[in-house]
Formats: structure tokens, sequence, C-alpha cells
């Protein structure tokens, strides 16, 4: 009997096996196979026999790859991690495409199980881009910001005061004594680097938040690391030690309801910053609607005495996400900048604030 097959599933390996050609030639190359042993209806198409979703919104490439290199890193899949860097190995092909497909089949059931689970990720490089958005902000509203984070994940990206950053191996802002490090490639003129962000409070929300603290958390977060970007991986486990030592405050709720309780009434004495990073199209268009109304609601509620900020750091139709903010009172909107997806590179747009 052949599978059943969600719609679009070729479209969504081909794609990710497109955008993973330069970052990562290892899940390039398996990927383009994926897609052919999925045509061929192959043990791909056996793990995807009857998963129901959206192929490309719901990433299920990802949950894939995710779920064998999981096993890799766990040091359950030696003959898979002879060829990825994140565990030492170094890629040989075909030899670790016949690999991936012995830990496929051996693994079976495990990684069915794994593709019901959602892709999570805290990019803590995308830092480098939101750290010119909060000194914008802290130039503009002087008192100082109480976050709220929308799609925290594991909330790592609420410690971003706490990093230290690197524009092109240079110190370039934050705690020289960090174990966090983020370097960076900034182009154009930098932010307000001067103005200090004094954070009082920090909270988030998600549909399925994640304790850092828990070793098997931390793995899953690592585990959607592609394998070659060991930098990448090194900076995750940092910020996730860090994490334990200034645990996020994630609360499990959709963004809507949890915005609206958060915005009700306005904070004097504070800047009250919403923000989130490559999550605004995973909701629906109408929770979008509904968290865009919260917020321009509270910014018109908003004071000099209590601020409202709204940082986005999203995809847009540009190849790159796009940094924006608006400010209130007044509503004003700056596009900031443009950066690279998983952050580490930054194209500075907007001009330095007062």
């Amino acid at each position: 009997m052949a599978p059943t097959l969600a719609e679009g599933l070729p479209e969504a390996f081909q794609l990710q096996a497109t955008f993973c050609q330069l970052p990562s030639p290892i899940y390039g190359e398996i990927l383009s196979r994926c897609r052919d042993d999925l045509e061929r209806g192959g043990i791909i198409a056996r793990v995807l026999d009857g998963w129901v979703g959206r192929p490309r919104p719901d990433a299920v490439v990802l949950r894939l790859t995710g779920a064998l290199h999981r096993l890799a890193l766990r040091g359950d899949a030696p003959q898979l991690a002879r060829f990825y860097p994140s565990v030492g190995g170094t890629p040989e092909f075909p030899a670790a495409w016949e690999a991936f497909l012995e830990v496929l089949e051996h693994n079976f059931d495990y990684v069915r199980q794994a593709l019901t689970q959602q892709v999570q990720t805290n990019e803590v490089s995308r830092c480098a881009a939101l750290l010119g958005g909060f000194l914008f902000i802290a130039a503009r509203s002087k008192p100082p910001m109480r976050l709220l984070e929308i799609g925290s994940s594991a909330g790592l990206n609420q410690n971003w005061d706490r990093y230290f950053y690197e524009r092109d191996g240079a110190p370039f802002w934050g705690e020289a004594s960090s174990p966090v490090r983020i370097a960076c490639t900034w182009h154009g003129e930098p932010p307000p680097l001067a103005h200090t962000a004094e954070v009082v409070s920090r909270a988030g929300c998600d549909i399925s938040p994640l304790d850092a603290s828990d070793p098997e958390t931390a793995l899953r977060l690592q585990s959607f690391v592609w394998p070659e970007q060991v930098t990448r991986l090194q900076t995750l486990r940092a910020a996730v030690e860090l994490a334990r030592r200034y645990p996020p405050v994630i609360e499990k709720s959709t963004a809507p309801p949890w915005l609206a309780r958060q915005l009700a009434v306005p904070q004097p004495g504070v800047t009250t910053v919403v923000f989130h990073s490559i999550m605004w199209w995973y909701m629906s268009a109408a929770e979008r609607e509904e968290v865009t109304h919260t917020i321009e609601e509270a910014g018109r509620r908003a004071t000099a005495e209590a601020p409202v900020a709204w940082l986005q750091l999203e995809l847009t139709r540009r190849e790159n996400p796009q940094l924006t903010v608006r400010l209130w009172p007044g509503g004003e909107e700056f596009l900031l900048a443009h950066a690279h997806a998983h952050g580490g590179e930054v194209w500075w747009e907007s001009p330095a604030a007062p």
C-alpha cells in the first residue's frame, strides 16, 4: 500500500536542501537524497507516512534532521557521528547518506515520534541584531526596560544584555566576563553603543516552553543546529549554562491572551518592550491580527512616563530578516537593519538615535 504523504513534501525537502547548500553542505546533500528517496517511496516516505501538517510552515524536514542529529549528539548513532563535525566527524559521501539511512532504519519509531514535536530553536546570535534595536529604544525612551517576549522557546534571548558582543573580532558591547560570546560582522554605522540598557524585568510566553536546565531539553535545542556550525553550537551551549544562573520566566500560552494580560494597564516608570524573532509566521493570520491590535491599543495608552515599544526581527519578502521597531507615544516606525537568519551578520540601515 502506497504511503499517505502530506501535500508539498518533495518541495519542502528541495527548498531546505537548496537553503542548506552553503551553510550546511551535509544537509544540502542529505536532503537532496531524501527528496529522491521520498519520490521513490523509500524509507523517507515510510517514516513520513500519515504525518499530518503543513510541511514548510511546520518545518517537518528539520524535525527529521533534528531527530537524527539528536541521536548522534547523544552517542546513540556513532555510525552517523563519524560524519558530523558537531561530534568530531568529517563529512564524506555517499558514506554519510548510507549511515543516515541506517540510523533511521534502526530508530524508526523514535524518529516517527520526533516528527510530532515542533522545531524549537533559540538562535542567540540573533541577539547581535536585537542588541541594536534595544539600544535604539533605550536612546529614545529613557525609562528602564520591561521585556515581554512572545515565542520564547527556552527564553535564551531574554538574557541578551548579559552576553558579550564582538564586531569583526574586536570588543563591541557588553560584559567581557560573560561566558556567551557573540561574534558579529556589522555593516554600516553602529547603533547607539554609548547608551546603557537597563532591564528591570523580563518575561515571555510560548505554546510549548522549554526548560533549558533540563539536559534532554538542552540536547533537543542543540539538535536543531546544523552539524557543521560548531561555533553556533558552542554559543548555544554557553547560553544554556548562563540560563541556569538566570532562569528565563516563560508562561505556557499563546501570544494573544498573554499579551492582553501583560499590556492591560500602562506601567509608569518603565519602557515596555514587546519583542520576538523569527516566530511571526508560525502564528495563524488571526493570531497575528490579534497581537497587532493588542500592541497598538497599548501604544495608544502609552505616555512619556509609560512608553511602549514593539521590536521585531522577522522574515519578510526579502532574503534576510528585517529588524523593525515601533515606538509609542506616537507610533513612529523605523526600519533599523537587516540580518542573517541565524544572526551573526547585520546590515544597519537606521541613523543613530539621539
